[in-house]
């Protein structure tokens, strides 16, 4: 069932997309050469407890982690590691936080120490497709026309969108109706109504978009080894446009 939130739990889960967007920028300044994933995780554990908020997918489905760390061809749910990191690494890490009950969820790409020209491409397609599917999130659209703004882009700019995975209804549980596809036909799917709470968050791959499941049967990572990246925002569907709620441009310090 697709359900509509109230203006409290707006407000709440706006106050805990804050804080995450303020853990990411904390994040962007800790991922250089020889860090490790696991240290990132635990840093991100720590400053959720310092400023009273948890992990929200730690425990879910048995899940150990409090974010994902997905490096190079890993698509999504990568464990956290104590692999060093290395220069050219791209590593997308994705959280949940649960602030006082109001759930936000936003995945971020980072380069490993300098980046070049083809990374650069993948990062800024990826995180500019993630926007034009924004563009589309408003009260009478279909779930098809954020689909297809991102399939149009990215396939014209060359990269793979992945189809295995998609954007979600969230508050109060992390996964909630509807499903939101990065690909698709502009116009088909349930109509996009005030006060639905979506995540958007494209995929896109440098070769073939299909994936395939590590034993560990939570990541997944390209067929053919080729590299994916992430973004994700949490969208709050308003009559004045979308609200994102992860937004890291207008937050305090």
């Amino acid at each position: 069932m697709i359900t509509r939130k109230s203006k409290r739990e707006i407000d709440m889960m706006h106050e805990a997309g804050k804080l995450l967007a303020r853990c990411h920028k904390e994040i962007a300044q800790r991922i250089k050469p020889g860090v490790t994933t696991k240290e990132i995780d635990d840093f991100v554990e720590s400053f959720l407890a310092e400023h009273g908020a948890t992990p929200e997918q730690k425990g879910y489905n048995g899940y150990e982690y409090a974010t994902c760390a997905s490096i190079n061809d890993e698509i999504c749910h990568g464990f956290p590691r104590d692999e060093k990191l290395v220069k050219g690494d791209v590593v997308t890490i994705d959280m949940v936080v649960n602030l006082n009950g109001g759930l936000a969820d936003s995945a971020w790409t980072y380069v490993v120490g300098e980046s070049d020209e083809k990374t650069d491409k993948l990062l800024e397609v990826t995180k500019t497709s993630l926007y034009k599917g924004i563009e589309q999130a408003m009260p009478g659209n279909r779930i098809g026309d954020i689909g297809h703004a991102i399939q149009q882009y990215a396939e014209a700019e060359g990269l793979a969108v992945v189809r295995d995975f998609t954007g979600h209804g969230i508050g109060p549980t992390i996964h909630e109706e509807p499903q939101i596809p990065h690909y698709g036909l502009a116009g088909k799917g349930p109509r996009l109504k005030e006060g639905m709470v979506i995540t958007i968050e494209p995929m896109l791959n440098e070769g073939a978009w299909q994936s395939t499941m590590d034993d560990n049967n939570w990541t997944a990572r390209t067929i053919d080894g080729s590299r994916s990246a992430q973004f994700e925002h949490t969208i709050v569907i308003s009559k004045d446009g979308p609200i994102i709620l992860t937004d890291q441009d207008n937050i305090e310090e």
